[in-house]
């Protein structure tokens, strides 16, 4: 099962229309989510109440882990950063890929400093700067309802993959980038022709396009962002997932269609 977070209060938009404007920037320091359980009400900027550095364990680090997944490695690798709170070295170097890429010191210790850049990318409502929850709700109106897991464990798998997707965004130049489709109701999934166990119908993948990269661009990004399932570039879109981190949803080997590229 998936930890779970508690939001807590709400920013004013125009803080979400800023950051969506910005290119190459990193807000001040944002609102987000809170440890705890449940997602039913807005957040507050997640609380971090000490350094994190390899060898701690904790809930923070498993939040830590959740926030940088997306830095899993340099370049093409079936890797990924484990949602297990437990600091080891391949936490400690997404940290330090992330800080480079925010222009922080890339020591792979998460202080205040990096902290604050990770709070930036959070929004009030649980969601991340550049994606919103109703991006990825079901195309037939159930919202997060109707999957093979309840709703409540969609929302958080799609947190999760939003910061992955954030990840991509910032590799990509800051590149915007359309959800074609993201969560699908086992019923919308049918009715599309998707696979019986689509990883969509847990909320843990999205059919993607970046803008200004043809998708074998986005399927190379992809590779370095800790994604385990990935349709082949071929498509006009890119199919991102994360199947590898759920082995409950019964789908826990690698799938690069396309394989390493």
């Amino acid at each position: 099962m998936t930890t779970r977070v508690t939001p807590q209060s709400t920013p004013g938009p125009s803080r979400r229309a800023f950051l969506r404007g910005a290119a190459g920037t990193t807000a001040a320091a944002g609102l987000a989510l809170t440890a705890g359980v449940g997602l039913a009400t807005p957040a507050a900027a997640y609380g971090w109440s000490r350094t994190l550095q390899q060898g701690m364990s904790g809930a923070d680090v498993t939040e830590l882990q959740i926030r940088v997944g997306g830095w899993a490695a340099s370049s093409a690798s079936r890797t990924y950063v484990a949602w297990d709170g437990s600091f080891g070295p391949a936490t400690a170097d997404a940290v330090r890929r992330f800080q480079s890429a925010y222009g922080l010191t890339a020591d792979g210790v998460a202080g205040p400093a990096t902290h604050n850049v990770l709070n930036s990318l959070e929004s009030g409502d649980g969601s991340t700067a550049h994606f919103e929850f109703g991006e990825f709700q079901s195309k037939d109106g159930t919202g997060f309802g109707g999957g093979r897991v309840g709703a409540s464990e969609v929302k958080e798998n799609i947190r999760r993959l939003m910061y992955k997707l954030e990840a991509v965004r910032k590799k990509a130049g800051n590149s915007a980038i359309t959800i074609n489709s993201g969560f699908r109701s086992v019923a919308h999934n049918s009715s599309v022709g998707g696979a019986s166990n689509s990883m969509h119908v847990y909320g843990t993948a999205a059919d993607i396009v970046v803008a200004g990269h043809s998708t074998l661009q986005t399927y190379r990004i992809a590779e370095t962002c800790g994604f385990s399932g990935l349709e082949a570039y071929t498509h006009s879109w890119q199919h991102c997932d994360s199947r590898v981190q759920y082995p409950s949803y019964g789908s826990g080997s690698w799938w690069w269609e396309s394989g390493t590229v």
